[in-house]
Formats: structure tokens, C-alpha cells, sequence
């Protein structure tokens, strides 16, 4: 089973990180002053999640996450997913008892051509180049890296911990993952983005132009807005825990 961390009284919420992150990238956020119930998860391959999956894919990743809801006997819940946790909170968003997701830097689309390329490489290099590529994946991530410096010295320490199979099988999961845009079109009350309006993986205008119902907030950040814009995403999850 999946490692996760339990905290917290009220409604679930379920917590998923990113690609090359972990459950202790919610450390930033002061989420234990919210009254709900926090499940935080280490998806397959990252933090104290060690195992890996046999076949790299979000929707195996989504039924990792399911047995550890089962084991808590956890019946309805909410989601709040990073970059690749959001994409795993898509594939929930299909199964009894969900409630709501909370994209955080994230979109809801298949991946282009291009970026199916660009994930193959991703998968190919980390064999034999992975901590080079992982210190220069990181920093790009910011909108001013330099103004984060010890944030981005941190994530990267901590990424190098991740095995080059780990990286590659996120990479070629998310390359194959499921285009849930017409889904979250048609249903805009169980989905909210809160996106960074310098986000280089994922731009604004693409987000505008795809996503045409579903509540859309902007910040002043990159793709990490829980360290870029913390006390902005925090009031933005407390609104959405308070509806």
C-alpha cells in the first residue's frame, strides 16, 4: 500500500503531490489549520512510497490511491492534486464518492505530440543523466528561481532520492493519461484550478482556451504556487473547504 499520513478531524481531503515531488511538499502550506481531515499520499515511486507500479499508468496510479481510501474506510472525499497529482485526481473523479478536485497547477487535457516526445526523453535520459536532469528540470519550475534558491535546493535533494525507474515510469505514465476536458466542461461544480499566470508547462491562455466553465484563479507565481503564492493558495482552499 501506498505510504500516506493521516491528519486532521472534518470532510476528507485528499492530498497528491507532483512529478518528482512528495507528500512533504504540503509542509508549505499551513493545512493543519483547516478543520477537515488531511490524507496525505506519497504516489508509487516517490517519497516513502518505494514500490513501483508493474505498468506505468495515472489510472493505476488512481487505484493505488483507491486502496488506501478503502483501507480507511473512507467514503466520500475531495482532492487537492499538484502538476501529475492533479492528473491522478482526474481518474478519481470517475469512481464513486468523490466530491470535488482542486487542480493546483495542473490542466486537464492529453498531452501533445510534442510533449509525448519530450516525456520519451524525459524516460530515456534519467537512465544514465538523472540528477543533471533533475537540476535543471527544478529551477524551471519557478518563476524567479534565484528569489527561491533554498526552496529549489531542497526539492532537488530531495527529488535525487528518487530512482531513475521511478522518474521514467511517472514520465510515460503521464504521457499516456486520459483527456478528461469534455468532463470537466460539463461539470464545472466538481472542479477548481488555481494556476500561476508565469506556469511555463502549462500556459494561461491554453487554460482559457480549453477549460471554458470550471472556476479559474490566477495568482501572481510559476508552477509552484504553494511556495511561490502560499498564503493566497491557502485562502483559496480554506473558501472551497468553508462552501
Amino acid at each position: 500500500m501506498l505510504h500516506y499520513e493521516q491528519r486532521g478531524e472534518g470532510p476528507v481531503w485528499v492530498f497528491l503531490h507532483g512529478f518528482l515531488e512528495s507528500s512533504t511538499m504540503w509542509d508549505y502550506l499551513a493545512l493543519d489549520a483547516l478543520p477537515i481531515q488531511q490524507i496525505r499520499i506519497d504516489l508509487p515511486g516517490h517519497g516513502q512510497s518505494s514500490e513501483l507500479l508493474e505498468t506505468p499508468s495515472i489510472q493505476e496510479m488512481a487505484k493505488e490511491v483507491l486502496r488506501v481510501l478503502d483501507h480507511l474506510s473512507v467514503a466520500d472525499y475531495s482532492v487537492v492534486g499538484h502538476s501529475m497529482g492533479a492528473y491522478v485526481g482526474l481518474e478519481l473523479s470517475q469512481f464513486k464518492g468523490f466530491e470535488h478536485l482542486i487542480l493546483l497547477n495542473s490542466n486537464c487535457w492529453s498531452d501533445s505530440d510534442q510533449k509525448k516526445h519530450d516525456r520519451l526523453r524525459v524516460a530515456q535520459i534519467v537512465q544514465n543523466a538523472k540528477d543533471i536532469f533533475i537540476r535543471e528540470a527544478i529551477p524551471h519550475l519557478f518563476r524567479n528561481p534565484s528569489a527561491n534558491s533554498e526552496q529549489i535546493t531542497r526539492l532537488i535533494n530531495e527529488a535525487k532520492h528518487l530512482s531513475p525507474q521511478a522518474i521514467a515510469q511517472s514520465a510515460l505514465a503521464m504521457r499516456e493519461r486520459t483527456d478528461f476536458t469534455d468532463f470537466v466542461n460539463a461539470h464545472p461544480e466538481k472542479f477548481t484550478i488555481i494556476h500561476g499566470i508565469h506556469d511555463r508547462l502549462v500556459t494561461v491562455s491554453e487554460l482559457q482556451q480549453k477549460v471554458t466553465s470550471a472556476p479559474l484563479h490566477l495568482l501572481d507565481c510559476g508552477h509552484m504556487a504553494h511556495i511561490e503564492a502560499t498564503q493566497e493558495v491557502l485562502k483559496l482552499l480554506e473558501s472551497k473547504i468553508n462552501t
